[in-house]
């Protein structure tokens, strides 16, 4: 999968490293990953569920929090607010730069980070959490051996998963301030819950309490046999393919429709057209790497999701007009700027066109207007639109053409 490497400021101008995973082709809609406590972007869990949903077509943001991994800061300024924020500055990083996330997803900690975070990223429409804590508070306890000296002097350094960390009062302050299951009631957006029963970490009551707190639609799935971390990687990979599945659901049609043709068959030479059972007429296109959407207008029975048959029919010969006339122009040093093609086809009487063979029934008959901007004569102007005529698509809709039709083996 194509990774895109890059920084963008927290609310302090700090820089935070990011990873964007991108799946082959556009992505069908983008996911920001939120990393357990302490862990990191790269943490094997994140990258593996990052993985798993590229290849269902969802592009994945994972970034450092401030103090993390390759981000700047330091740790033990941080706090649950600060991570809150930096989720935040993350989503509005992705809707300046590709397109606001669609999908909310976090791991432990981050899981509660997100549910905190959810309400300010107003375009997402599902939210997944992974062993999340119902309170944030929870996390304390891989220090309580420390609380004492923390209250005392106000920064100590404790052994976390075998690393050394600041952790100031500040930061036990703010994380046991903040009453997440109000964030979670008040959510307005689909919620999936995954934790495992014997997760010993994050025990599996707190997705009993988030999931009793929520408002439907929510769910939840069982990781029996997982642990905290998620380190088997069948089980991130478990993960990464239920969450695209379900967040299908959630997300415009479009984009569910896209994101179930990632897994239709693609040939590098040709077309592939699948319903997707959306609707009646809903269909995806596969063009080799390139997911499209066809449909009809709801006046037709279809949802509108898309440009329908004959429209795709007309967008091919439009490009192909105009790709012509530009091959043709610079070629002849022709000053030409831009060319704009419009389209439409109609259903005529045959006996109203003098030059057809046809005399008797109904014949199709699509009428195309050339824009042609630049200092151009009109002795160019007419060169280019006899070149227009010699398309490829032009002369293959007006040649005999031969369809053969059998079934897949």
């Amino acid at each position: 999968m194509p990774t895109q490497r890059f920084q963008f400021p927290d609310t302090d101008g700090q820089m935070l490293a990011a990873s964007l995973d991108l799946p082959e082709g556009e992505p069908s809609a983008l996911a920001l990953l939120a990393h357990c406590f302490t862990c990191g972007k790269d943490v094997l869990a994140a990258k593996r569920i990052a993985e798993g949903l590229t290849k269902r077509g969802i592009g994945v943001l994972r970034f450092d929090f401030t103090g993390i991994g390759a981000s700047e800061g330091e740790f033990a300024n941080s706090n649950f607010s600060s991570n809150i924020a930096d989720l935040v500055r993350a989503a509005d990083y992705l809707r300046k730069s590709y397109k606001a996330p669609a999908i909310l997803i976090g791991h432990s900690l981050g899981g509660a980070a997100i549910l905190a975070a959810a309400a300010q990223i107003p375009e997402a429409k599902a939210v997944a959490t992974i062993a999340a804590p119902s309170d944030p508070g929870h996390v304390t306890h891989l220090f309580k051996g420390r609380l004492d000296d923390i209250a005392k002097d106000g920064e100590v350094e404790v052994s976390l998963a075998g690393r050394p960390f600041r952790i100031q009062r500040q930061f036990l302050d703010d994380v046991t301030s903040h009453r997440l299951l109000d964030h979670v009631a008040s959510l307005h957006k689909a919620l999936l819950i995954f934790h495992s029963p014997t997760d010993d970490t994050v025990g599996i009551d707190n997705a009993t309490h988030i999931f009793v707190a929520a408002k439907h639609p929510k769910s939840f799935v069982s990781l029996q046999g997982a642990d905290h971390l998620l380190s088997k990687k069948q089980d991130a990979l478990y993960v990464a393919d239920m969450i695209a599945a379900w967040a299908a659901r959630y997300l415009d049609a479009t984009t569910a429709a896209v994101a179930d043709a990632s897994n239709a068959p693609a040939i590098s030479d040709g077309v592939i057209v699948q319903e997707t059972r959306a609707s009646t007429f809903q269909q995806t296109i596969s063009v080799g790497k390139h997911r499209l959407i066809a449909d009809e207008p709801v006046s037709a029975g279809g949802l509108d999701t898309g440009p329908g048959p004959y429209d795709f029919l007309l967008a091919g010969l439009g490009a192909c007009t105009s790709m012509t006339m530009r091959l043709y122009a610079d070629r002849k040093a022709i000053p030409l700027e831009r060319t704009t093609v419009a389209l439409k086809h109609n259903r005529i009487y045959a006996k109203d066109c003098e030059e057809c063979d046809t005399k008797e029934g109904m014949i199709s008959q699509i009428d195309r207007i050339i824009t042609m901007e630049g200092n151009l004569d009109d002795d160019q102007r007419k060169k280019l639109l006899e070149i227009a005529d010699k398309c490829p698509v032009h002369r293959t809709l007006t040649s005999e053409i031969r369809i053969v039709t059998r079934a897949a083996e």
